[in-house]
């Protein structure tokens, strides 16, 4: 079963036993249920929703918080000598999917 769910304002492509990072999720449990799924695909139908699947969850397992790599962030502007680099690092969060369900 594949799954298009929302997290943090992002769309995740997810199947069963898949492993995704995301921004990082504020929990002191490690399994967590995911209610906005805006499309279900089993083998023979596919559900689209307006806008969530009614009935849908996701249930995951958070892996580990972690930083992401740096990003560098450099600004310039021509004839004036200006010039700023700054990096970034964004705060993740590993989840593994551990079961899609469709609640009738």
């Amino acid at each position: 079963m594949i799954a298009v769910i929302e997290l943090g304002s992002k769309q995740f492509i997810i199947e069963e036993g898949s492993i995704i990072d995301v921004e990082k999720i504020n929990t002191d449990s490690n399994k967590i249920n995911i209610d906005s799924v805006l499309l279900l695909n089993d083998s023979k139908t596919t559900t689209v929703g307006q806008p969530t699947v009614k009935g849908a969850t996701v249930e995951a397992e958070i892996l580990e918080q972690f930083k992401d790599d740096k990003q560098t962030v450099f600004k310039f502007k021509r004839k004036t000598g200006y010039k700023k680099t700054q990096g970034h690092r964004q705060q993740l969060t590993r989840l593994k999917i551990n079961k899609i369900a469709l609640k009738a």
